[in-house]
């Protein structure tokens, strides 16, 4: 329990550390550009969510197939520049994208013409940062794998804190608007990967950077452990995208703003759930390495037990405390915003009574070398159930069953991830 602790503790904080980077952002926006700001952020968030899947999808597939190899003393060598060099390639159209392309990218998201010229410097800073916003899942991942939990937490919780204080230097003193706060959450991964560099280079640390020509198979084999955590990203990209097309069309910008303030919130959430799984993925995949099912049985336990109460308390913080939340964002204090959102808040979230259990089933399937489940009931649960969903109670109940949406997709995936969680351990019971 004592490791179960010290591990999930500190990846929470980390992963809550991240998050802050994009809430951060919020928060200085919407003082600085009003509900405007607030519709263009959201609209680029979907951005964000190619970049964590892609990151993750690399960082923590190449992660969790190092620790599973390590425990069975297999080699290793090259696995962590590997992961480094492929983040590089996969940031290349991020790059091109952000520099000569910026308005098309807001275009296709959903910006109208004023918001596009809103939206412009925000995206042209952004986007150039990929790789360093790639690289980061992957130096923190790898300092977890290595059993020092405690220098990734650090690291994101200094680049959160960079990110806040340099939001408002380059937003106010500095005047640099929406760039400065692009700029601020782009050289925050810089940050929090530099820190995870004192590991790399203290004696505690056993990840070798052994160099051997880029391999695809090498590639293929760590991204499908990754799928999990790629699919689960960017189901946060198509929900938000899906979203955002639909509140379009109901109930205009003003819609899209409110949107914003629940998604942010959701987003730290999100977070917290993305933390547990992290935290318990070396545990587990160290336990299956060693073939110990009596400890990888306890940390799954653990993991359900602390997934429930988290869920317990985002439900109700969230419920009781909505007026806070939305007052954080709504600096010009638009009634309309705050009724979109006050409802989206006490219908959405009741959502996340599944997100924990949902979250950390499909990452044990990932570090336990299944998969198969993993990457279908992430496809399932971050695409075709929120959309259907979405499209189906929208065009019923307006906004009202666009809230409803992310609730009902999350009850549905539950019940297909356990269908599956099940049948595996029928076909173990078999195999023994």
């Amino acid at each position: 329990m004592k490791r179960f602790i010290h591990y999930v503790s500190h990846s929470v904080a980390a992963m809550i550390g991240i998050s802050v980077y994009i809430l951060a952002d919020t928060f200085f926006i919407a003082s600085y550009s009003g509900s405007d700001g607030l519709a263009v952020l959201n609209l680029a968030l979907p951005l964000y969510g190619m970049m964590n899947a892609l990151g993750s999808m690399l960082g923590i597939g190449s992660a969790t197939r190092y620790s599973i190899r390590k425990a069975r003393g297999k080699d290793v060598n090259s696995f962590f520049l590997q992961a480094l060099f492929w983040n590089a390639v996969f940031s290349i159209p991020f790059l091109i994208g952000g520099l000569f392309f910026p308005r098309q990218i807001l275009q296709l998201l959903g910006a109208d013409r004023e918001l596009q010229d809103l939206g412009i410097p925000y995206v042209r800073t952004i986007l150039p940062f990929a790789f360093f916003y790639m690289a980061n899942y992957t130096t923190g991942a790898y300092v977890r794998n290595d059993n020092n939990p405690s220098n990734a937490m650090i690291g994101s919780v200094i680049a959160s804190l960079f990110n806040i204080v340099f939001d408002y230097i380059f937003m106010f003193p500095m005047n640099m608007g929406m760039a400065g706060a692009a700029l601020a959450t782009g050289l925050s991964p810089i940050v929090g990967s530099a820190y995870c560099l004192l590991h790399y280079c203290s004696k505690k640390n056993t990840i070798p950077f052994g160099w051997q020509t880029p391999r695809f198979k090498h590639l293929c084999a760590c991204c499908q452990l990754g799928l999990s955590n790629f699919v689960g990203e960017i189901a946060n990209a198509v929900t938000i995208t899906t979203f955002n097309m639909l509140i379009l069309k109901i109930s205009g910008n003003i819609g899209v703003a409110s949107y914003g303030v629940v998604a942010n919130v959701s987003a730290v959430c999100n977070a917290i759930f993305n933390g547990l799984a992290q935290g318990v993925q070396p545990l587990m995949s160290h336990s299956y390495g060693k073939k110990d099912n009596k400890a990888l049985k306890k940390y799954l336990q653990y993991g359900i037990v602390t997934a429930l109460l988290f869920s317990l308390t985002i439900v109700f913080t969230v419920n009781f405390k909505s007026d806070f939340f939305i007052s954080l964002f709504n600096s010009e204090n638009n009634a309309g915003l705050h009724k979109y959102a006050a409802e989206g808040i006490h219908l959405y979230f009741w959502a996340f009574f599944f997100v924990g259990i949902n979250t950390l089933l499909v990452s044990y399937f990932s570090a336990t070398n299944n998969p198969k489940p993993a990457f279908l009931t992430s496809l399932i649960r971050g695409t075709f159930a929120i959309v259907f969903f979405a499209l189906v109670l929208s065009s019923i109940w307006q906004m009202t069953g666009v809230w409803l949406a992310f609730p009902c997709s999350e009850a549905f995936s539950l019940l297909v991830i356990l269908y599956f969680y099940k049948k595996e351990q029928n076909e173990a019971k078999e195999r023994a």
